[in-house]
């Protein structure tokens, strides 16, 4: 696994690409834009170059962009499901510029209308962005969620579903978080729970399909659908969980991104990425 943290951007999108490689990043994660805004600022080809150039001198690969947190393409909400399309497809174009090749999003949220309504919803707006957007390489990746309140895609089935009823699949991946994946009732802490819950996702979605992780330790309880981010190994997850995911042979060319809580040392990204890689079997 190419072994991560989440970047800030601030003064500039290399800037997330040197941060990273200042506490010994492997892959980064991050934003492409203000997460928290509609509106951002356009990226100029003269971004996407320092960008590249600090790839280059890094050897950071790859490189997992993420949505805004606004945007909900379940909601039934005529116009804020609008403006969530328009937002995803200038995030596509983001990351597109930048030569991403992963953008992570979390599915939405149905707001009360029910699960199979949110996830038609997610489907048609993919579908209409996909249509206008025809040629990008960048690949959604839709994130495995807690299940807080009415959030879509905390089974393996409703993510399933909606990649089913999406035209052109090959554009769209999946994401999974340790944290997510513990709080909705998936326990990956001793190898034969852990080996049930993948056997369970190749069944159901397909293990190739898998393109990216978040390695988070979990504040809350097995099936609590509470999503708390916590340091690896101090959480309810412990380290016997990402010992299991980091020895599984089928990640071994994906990225393992850390969201966990920090300062602007960053030390905290330091210790967590010494703890995941101290759970590599030799």
């Amino acid at each position: 696994m190419y072994l991560g943290a989440h970047m800030s951007i601030a003064g500039g999108v290399e800037n997330a690409v040197l941060r990273g490689h200042r506490v010994g990043c492997q892959a980064i994660g991050m934003f492409t834009k203000n997460n928290n805004q509609w509106k951002a600022k356009p990226l100029t080809h003269e971004d996407a170059e320092r960008f590249t150039a600090a790839l280059i001198k890094t050897g950071i690969r790859p490189v997992v962009a993420h949505t805004s947190y606004l945007i909900n393409l379940g909601s039934p909400d005529t116009a804020l499901w609008k403006k969530s399309i328009a937002s995803m497809e200038d995030e596509l174009q983001r990351a597109e510029l930048l030569g991403i090749p992963y953008l992570v999003l979390h599915p939405g949220s149905h707001t009360g209308k029910g699960v199979e309504y949110g996830i038609q919803r997610v489907a048609d707006a993919f579908n209409r962005i996909h249509e206008k957007l025809p040629h990008l390489r960048v690949m959604t990746l839709l994130e495995h969620t807690a299940g807080q309140g009415t959030n879509l895609g905390h089974t393996f089935e409703e993510l399933a579903r909606m990649r089913d009823l999406i035209v052109e699949k090959a554009r769209i991946g999946f994401c999974v978080d340790a944290c997510h994946l513990f709080a909705a009732g998936y326990d990956l802490r001793s190898p034969e729970t852990y080996a049930d819950v993948f056997k369970r996702f190749d069944d159901v979605i397909g293990i190739e399909h898998l393109k990216a992780w978040h390695l988070n330790d979990c504040k809350a309880e097995l099936g609590s659908r509470v999503d708390r981010h916590e340091h690896i190994g101090k959480g309810k997850l412990g380290k016997a969980a990402f010992r299991n995911i980091l020895n599984d042979p089928r990640w071994r060319d994906l990225p393992g991104i850390l969201e966990t809580p920090k300062g602007p040392e960053m030390k905290e990204d330091v210790m967590n990425l010494r703890v995941l890689r101290a759970l590599i079997a030799q």
